[in-house]
């Protein structure tokens, strides 16, 4: 099954590319072959420049302290497992609190290293970060992997806790929706929202099919066209039947 997902705002459309390049991240940090560290540098770079956009941090606060309200008053609930709740409610505490302590704008630490900023300014050049363009980055990436590891993690480590408070609120979105089955007849589905403010939406379809869905969505009418893919990966208009799973997720 393949799951795709599609912003409503802003904000989660943010949230969502925050969470792309956190997840590219990962990965190549614990690679080990120089050029796999130099994505994932790269790819730092690239999160300050999303997150810099906005003010991430005090929304995140902001939704994570309604999140919180909101779950407490599920406390007097007979139906409510209380330990899942209470778990929960740590979770919201924790990652609050080392957000707040934070200090500085999101990655000021990066900002304020002189040497990090010059690789950044030639990684914007198509193919800037050559060793003749930056040698005392060349030698760097020399060094051993774990070394080049340890200094990754520890420009990242102040970055941390905005990535933590990112993938809670998502988790907890995504949590706040259930799944329906739904039909597009001959490739196409339409839906009415009739003003219901939706943050995201979720589609789960099988991969077998070959469907590729194409999403447009306002506060009035969602939409999706299916399409497959031919040889030249263009893709074409889908008019079999597709069904699939519609979850609309708001907190």
């Amino acid at each position: 099954m393949i799951v795709y997902e599609y912003p409503f705002n802003e904000r989660i459309r943010t949230l969502l590319r925050l969470e792309d390049l956190y997840e590219k991240f990962k990965f190549f940090v614990h690679q080990e072959h120089p050029m796999q560290h130099h994505v994932a540098l790269a790819t730092i770079f690239d999160m300050l420049e999303v997150a810099g956009r906005a003010d991430l941090k005090s929304d995140l606060l902001q939704e994570l302290e309604r999140q919180r309200q909101s779950l407490l008053g599920y406390r007097m609930n007979p139906n409510v497992q209380a330990e899942t709740l209470d778990a929960i409610l740590a979770e919201l505490d924790g990652v609050s609190s080392a957000l707040v302590a934070a200090q500085g704008k999101t990655g000021q630490n990066v900002r304020d290293n002189e040497w990090l900023m010059s690789i950044r300014g030639r990684t914007i050049i198509p193919g800037g970060a050559c060793e003749f363009d930056l040698p005392s980055y060349y030698a760097w990436q020399k060094r051993p992997a774990e070394q080049r590891f340890n200094d990754i993690a520890t420009w990242f480590a102040p970055l941390a806790p905005l990535f933590d408070a990112l993938g809670l609120v998502l988790r907890l979105l995504r949590d706040s929706g259930g799944p329906v089955k739904m039909i597009a007849v001959a490739g196409s589905y339409q839906q009415m929202l009739q003003g219901k403010v939706y943050q995201m939406l979720r589609l789960t379809l099988d991969e077998s099919l070959g469907a590729i869905p194409e999403i447009s969505a306002n506060k009035y009418m969602l939409w999706v066209r299916f399409t497959s893919q031919g040889g030249d990966l263009k893709p074409k208009p889908l008019e079999d039947d597709v069904p699939f799973e519609l979850t609309l997720c708001n907190f």
